[in-house]
């Protein structure tokens, strides 16, 4: 059946916004840059608008200082669009597990008045998809009271938990605009290419991967090209993944759950991931209290969590989301696998990052920096993995952990490290 569906403008459809709401944007590639666009252009006769997500991508107007009297930004993640309003006080951060955001929206505690998201057009009975974005957007559309959306051509077509029905919607904007992309393959050096290769090396055959944000992910997919039989359940997924899928590297075979399928809650890369995961039953985009649920990650044998990190002090504390008192992320998922992965048979818990910094600062350091929040705690903590090797730390006692962080830390680094643990722990190591 051909339904017909009435589309309105913009303006139109953002005059049901009313100030001092509340206001949930869809986020990451997903980001509805023109209805924001849009709203901004409205800000002269609204007050107190609160906008609620996770990450945005991509200039999205109204974090600048012009709008402060018109929209607060309460982020849930400080993805960079945002990251210098709320280090300027003009914008504010929840600290908050991914898994648990659902709530908040469930249990009204952030009760949305409006949703505006970003879907493809409706099918021919009339759905359509969060596409590449369901994460947190699948329950917020199911709270709001109204919902605007943003139809494009060129978002993808995603299965799993992102279909909408047309009669959901509040109103419909048609807009044709690029999706964001990002490209973390280009941007890997030798010391990532380095930890690719020791991650890998930890990674057995059948193996369920989850990736985290950035380069050093991607480099262990690069790594993974003698693996067999390895599976996919993961709250993102990059550009990375395509070359082992099609090489039936990644097949989802050993998966206790969902097999056959890889599950994931987003995906951010560049266009050729986003029209690979279009259409494709191979892939399901499921809401993420589900899919971060570490009861339901440690059902999967032989979890490999994969996530990275800013800091990481001698007895094992990992600070992920901020430099100091500076907050450069957020939480994130990183505790959801982290905890999913270590209850799972024969699981790996992974923090991996590089040694130093690209502008020399030690990662591996004797405290973490005044004001640094610890986002995987000393009792959470497995692996640590830089390019100068790997450190277990399971089991092992503070002296024991210093030593272990110490050997993979940068040479350069390592005589400080060892004169900090001799006054912190009374003995050499």
């Amino acid at each position: 059946m051909i339904h017909p569906y009435q589309y309105i403008t913009a303006e139109d459809a953002l005059n049901i916004v009313q100030s001092n709401q509340r206001i949930f944007i869809h986020g990451s590639a997903s980001t509805p840059l023109y209805m924001l666009r849009k709203l901004a252009g409205q800000s002269h006769r609204l007050e107190n608008v609160e906008l609620v997500f996770v990450t945005v991508q991509g200039d999205i107007e109204i974090d600048k200082p012009i709008y402060n009297n018109s929209f607060h930004i309460n982020a849930m993640f400080v993805s960079a669009p945002i990251r210098e309003a709320v280090n300027e006080g003009r914008a504010d951060y929840i600290p908050v597990f991914l898994s648990e955001i659902p709530d908040l929206f469930n249990k009204k505690i952030l009760a949305l008045d409006i949703a505006i998201v970003q879907v493809s057009p409706p099918d021919a009975h009339g759905y359509c998809s969060l596409g590449v974005s369901v994460d947190i957007a699948r329950s917020a559309v199911n709270n709001a009271k109204y919902i605007i959306a943003q139809v494009n051509p060129q978002v993808p077509r995603t299965h799993g938990d992102g279909m909408i029905h047309t009669d959901r919607f509040t109103s419909m904007v048609w807009h044709d605009e690029e999706l964001a992309q990002v490209d973390y393959a280009a941007k890997a050096g030798p010391a990532e290419i380095k930890i690719g290769k020791h991650v890998a090396e930890l990674i057995d055959d059948g193996s369920t991967l989850q990736m985290g944000v950035g380069t050093i992910p991607d480099a262990v997919l690069k790594s993974l090209h003698n693996h067999k039989d390895l599976g996919i359940h993961t709250e993102m997924c990059s550009d990375g993944i395509i070359d082992l899928f099609e090489k039936d590297i990644i097949n989802n075979s050993k998966k206790k759950i969902h097999p056959n399928k890889s599950v994931t809650s987003f995906a951010i890369g560049t266009k050729k991931l986003y029209d690979y995961v279009n259409d494709n039953p191979a892939f399901v985009f499921l809401d993420i209290d589900y899919v971060n649920d570490p009861h339901v990650i440690r059902r999967n044998p032989k979890v490999m969590a994969i996530n990275s990190a800013i800091e990481v002090d001698l007895t094992g504390q990992v600070c992920a989301d901020s430099i100091g008192k500076y907050q450069y992320s957020g939480i994130g998922g990183q505790m959801d696998f982290m905890r999913g992965a270590a209850l799972s048979d024969g699981g790996k818990p992974m923090i991996a990052l590089t040694s130093r910094t690209s502008k020399g600062i030690p990662r591996i350091v004797p405290h973490l920096k005044e004001g640094g929040g610890v986002v995987t705690t000393r009792g959470h903590i497995h692996y640590v993995i830089t390019e100068y090797g790997v450190a277990y730390l399971f089991g092992k006692n503070l002296r024991q952990r210093a030593k272990l962080l110490i050997d993979i830390a940068h040479p350069d680094d390592r005589e400080n490290l060892t004169k900090e643990c001799f006054e912190r722990f009374k003995i050499f190591i």
